[in-house]
């Protein structure tokens, strides 16, 4: 026991102060909000959209690119050769409404606070039960970061329960295949109102790479109503944590 005591104080605080504090360094090769130009675009390519696994670059009108459905792999920023698409290092990528994710332009796409209602009843204290409707546990891996020591989840009164009924809501990731359907609903049906969904990573939005497959619903908003959206694959652990408390109305935005 003391040599824990003494290997604890050694080591010293270890918890980010994000958001008080700037947000922890990204690796160079993060890929975060993406910068369309159509105007850039040479009349007739489209060796944007070819090349995209999952297409989330629409190409009907001017060129757009669609988060809910992006992997982030930057495949269609390489093979551009006018450079119409491109990606930053802005973490900030969630989005209330799924129409929201879909990028025609510069700019952020800024998630909106909860209604004062539901501010007052999650603001600060929300309770969430995770559903993995199928993931390959990149996203439950991220997400599951937030709960160590160096993020510290529970410091704005976020957690994750092991009961829908102790729970406010569901962070739900995976493309939600049929054998996961009924799970979901009964657990979505389990939790208390008034509650909330969080869908996390492109395959709880869009399906991701195994949309349209016939055993995916093509994400959690075909079974349970989505409130907030967070791109990726898998988002950044940041991702999610500015998401969730950006939607709580935690986090005042600087853009």
């Amino acid at each position: 026991m003391f040599r824990v005591i003494k290997a604890r104080l050694q080591q010293g605080h270890r918890t980010m102060k994000y958001p008080e504090g700037p947000p922890p360094a990204l690796p160079e090769r993060f890929r975060g909000m993406p910068s369309v130009d159509p105007a850039r675009c040479t009349d007739g390519c489209a060796r944007c959209a070819a090349v995209c696994p999952v297409s989330a670059v629409l190409k009907e009108g001017p060129v757009r690119l669609d988060m809910g459905r992006c992997l982030f792999c930057g495949e269609c920023a390489r093979e551009c050769p006018a450079g119409a698409i491109s990606f930053g290092g802005d973490f900030r990528l969630a989005g209330r409404r799924r129409e929201g994710l879909v990028v025609s332009g510069k700019g952020h796409r800024i998630v909106e606070p909860v209604d004062a209602a539901v501010k007052r009843m999650f603001g600060r204290s929300l309770k969430l039960r995770q559903v993995s409707a199928g993931g390959c546990n990149a996203c439950e891996a991220d997400s599951n970061v937030l709960t160590t020591p160096a993020w510290d989840l529970g410091r704005f009164g976020i957690q994750f329960v092991a009961s829908p009924r102790h729970a406010d809501g569901l962070l739900v990731t995976g493309p939600v295949t049929e054998n996961m359907k009924l799970a979901l609903e009964k657990t979505w049906a389990a939790v208390p109102s008034p509650r909330v969904v969080i869908a996390v990573g492109a395959c709880a939005i869009s399906g991701g790479p195994y949309r349209d497959h016939p055993e995916v619903l093509n994400g959690a908003a075909s079974v349970v109503p989505v409130d907030l959206f967070v791109p990726g694959c898998p988002p950044h652990p940041l991702t999610i944590l500015e998401a969730l408390l950006n939607f709580l109305g935690r986090v005042e935005r600087k853009d």
